[in-house]
């Protein structure tokens, strides 16, 4: 498989954030070329589709056809000693 999809809003999402996760997300959705045989994915519980941890970001993406799709990057906020 030689093709990864990428919604508008992904996109847009992904050119917003630094050029270092940037470079960091482009790398470990490149890696879904290889789908099925896919680490550091997981399934998503309580709806369809899948998950790719980079760093502080999650690239949630479904599959169409044998296509990876990336629908949205989120990033995850933990909490630290400031939180309260």
């Amino acid at each position: 498989m030689n093709q990864i999809q990428w919604t508008p809003k992904a996109l847009r999402q992904a050119r917003n954030l630094p050029s270092v996760e940037q470079g960091n997300i482009a790398d470990a959705v490149s890696m879904l070329r290889g789908w099925p045989h896919v680490e550091q994915v997981k399934a998503l519980r309580g709806r369809s589709g899948y998950r790719l941890r980079v760093g502080r970001y999650r690239v949630l993406f479904t599959v169409r056809a044998g296509i990876p799709l990336v629908i949205r990057i989120e990033e995850v906020k933990k909490r630290d000693e400031h939180t309260y």
